[in-house]
């Protein structure tokens, strides 16, 4: 038979064989097991009680001894399905480690750094960009949140406007309970294209990236303020970040 299914679903090469043992023999106790998988006895309780936690294995006791019986083949596919939603949990918390983790890995590097407080100070932070950009070139932006206070829309708006006239395009991914007017307005801007993002990332900041600059902004609260780091590898760290969520994300239909 080949197993390689069953290794590639997460079983151990221990757990395999005593599973299917357990499927020869029917309900058993712990000698016939070792003899027909060829396990050790010293790790074989443990694989035995990690096939129950999978729900692959159940057993009783009878005056004392314990008999074990693999569950039905189908169970497998209760085990991946199970193992899958595990999968997808841990793959959204680490989502929201990536950005730390290259902060992390940025510090290690030489790198120029700056803090803007107030929101005059994410606005001198925001606008920094056309000093950089020129015609043709891109700011994107993600992480962006549902809702903001309505003088950061006034800003944007006049943003976006100033972004199309100099020949600048931007490509924002918001927070996905955005709301479709909010979508609607800023991919009426014909060089701006605004998306959903693909998962449920709740963060208290939204990160702009271009050129070899990095804004990490927190526009919420009494102080707001947003950190820049001017290194083209942090850039690219983000950068790379961005384009796996964009190639996750549908394009916006009114």
């Amino acid at each position: 038979m080949d197993i390689t299914a069953l290794k590639e679903s997460g079983l151990t090469d221990g757990e395999i064989k005593t599973y299917l043992a357990l499927l020869e023999l029917g309900s058993s106790t712990v000698g016939p097991i070792l003899e027909r998988s060829g396990i050790t006895r010293s790790i074989i309780y443990r694989i035995l009680e990690k096939l129950s936690k999978k729900g692959l294995v159940s057993y009783i006791t009878k005056e004392k001894t314990k008999y074990y019986q693999a569950s039905q083949p189908d169970k497998l596919l209760d085990y991946i399905d199970s193992r899958e939603k595990e999968l997808q949990k841990n793959k959204k918390q680490v989502e929201k480690l990536i950005p730390e983790l290259i902060l992390k890995q940025s510090m290690a590097k030489k790198s120029e750094a700056s803090l803007y407080e107030g929101f005059k100070g994410l606005m001198t932070a925001y606008d920094k960009r056309y000093e950089k950009l020129k015609k043709g070139d891109e700011v994107i932006l993600y992480g962006l949140p549902p809702s903001q206070p309505e003088y950061h829309h006034a800003y944007w708006k006049k943003a976006n406007a100033k972004l199309d006239k100099l020949g600048i395009k931007s490509r924002l991914l918001y927070h996905p309970s955005v709301t479709d007017a909010n979508l609607k307005n800023r991919n009426s801007y014909k060089l701006c294209e605004a998306r959903r993002m693909p998962s449920n990332v709740d963060s208290p900041s939204w990160v702009m990236i271009y050129k070899d600059v990095t804004l990490i902004a927190i526009p919420q609260g009494d102080r707001p303020f947003a950190f820049e780091i001017v290194s083209l590898e942090v850039a690219d760290s983000f950068r790379n970040y961005f384009e796996w969520f964009w190639k996750r994300s549908k394009a916006f239909k009114p």
